[in-house]
């Protein structure tokens, strides 16, 4: 998935589903959070913020720091700025965090839930952040650990009549920060010291309520692993693999719930001397 696809279609896909993308990451959110606030924090960036609930949070939760949201999405921006409307320490930017520099805003805090996994050159974008960073700043982000600690990615796409191959282990996209070897070579080339590694097993929920098998089909088939390919398939193809994601997730409901197993990694550093 390439910086145009979050630009343009992706982007106003993720700001038209805000609500039940916040409410598949809540699990790992709140783990995030407290990673975020174990230390005192006055002036807070947020990569790739999205809709804004991880920024909304931090703003509510430090009502004397000041939290800057950036994201390349124009759509998503202009949701965050909406749930924003009435917090006066959250400010959201359409900006790219590989670039962006703060005019006298240096964070001691640089926070993300799943937003740094797509920058192209990752090493120049964590060293640019590193540079715009408070002396002893905290870095503080969620990423997806394995694909086969996450088997919901690869069968969801596996589903598809022709799925494409995963992306390669180095390509931007949600399992590119899954090795730990990498993201210290990234991490560490760019400045970062201190680099620590939290495991962390999360429900993602793809759908709840009466009707929850509909729900999490109508999440899948809007957003995620496999939405792309399927909104490219014919009526016939379509309605078979609707089918199939269909059997897929009543195998994974539970009562009024539809929750997959999700493992991420919650990354802990320090901007170094």
């Amino acid at each position: 998935m390439d910086r145009s696809e979050w630009e343009g279609r992706v982007g106003r896909k993720w700001a038209e589903e805000w609500r039940r993308t916040d409410r598949s990451f809540a699990g790992l959110t709140d783990r995030l959070l407290a990673s975020a606030c174990a230390h005192p924090i006055m002036r807070a960036v947020d990569v790739g913020c999205g809709a804004g609930e991880l920024s909304l949070a931090l703003a509510r939760g430090r009502p004397d720091a000041e939290v800057i949201g950036l994201d390349i999405s124009e759509d998503l921006v202009e949701v965050a700025r909406t749930r924003a409307a009435n917090l006066g320490n959250a400010t959201f930017l359409v900006a790219d965090a590989a670039n962006w520099r703060g005019s006298h805003f240096s964070p001691d805090l640089v926070v993300s839930r799943h937003g740094v996994m797509f920058f192209s050159d990752p090493v120049s974008a964590f060293t640019n952040l590193a540079k715009a960073a408070a002396p002893a700043a905290r870095l503080v982000f969620s990423c997806f650990r394995d694909r086969a600690l996450n088997p919901w990615a690869e069968r969801l796409a596996a589903l598809l009549p022709d799925p494409a191959p995963p992306p390669a282990a180095d390509e931007p996209g949600p399992f590119a920060f899954a090795d730990r070897a990498r993201v210290v070579a990234i991490l560490g080339g760019a400045g970062w010291q201190d680099i620590a590694f939290e495991a962390v097993e999360f429900a993602y929920v793809a759908g709840m309520g009466e009707h929850a098998v509909d729900d999490a089909v109508s999440f899948f088939t809007a957003i995620g692993p496999a939405a792309r390919g399927a909104a490219q398939l014919g009526d016939t193809a379509r309605a078979e693999f609707v089918s199939r994601l269909r059997n897929y997730l009543a195998g994974n409901a539970q009562g009024d719930l539809v929750a997959l197993p999700g493992a991420a990694w919650i990354v802990t550093a320090r901007v170094g001397a």
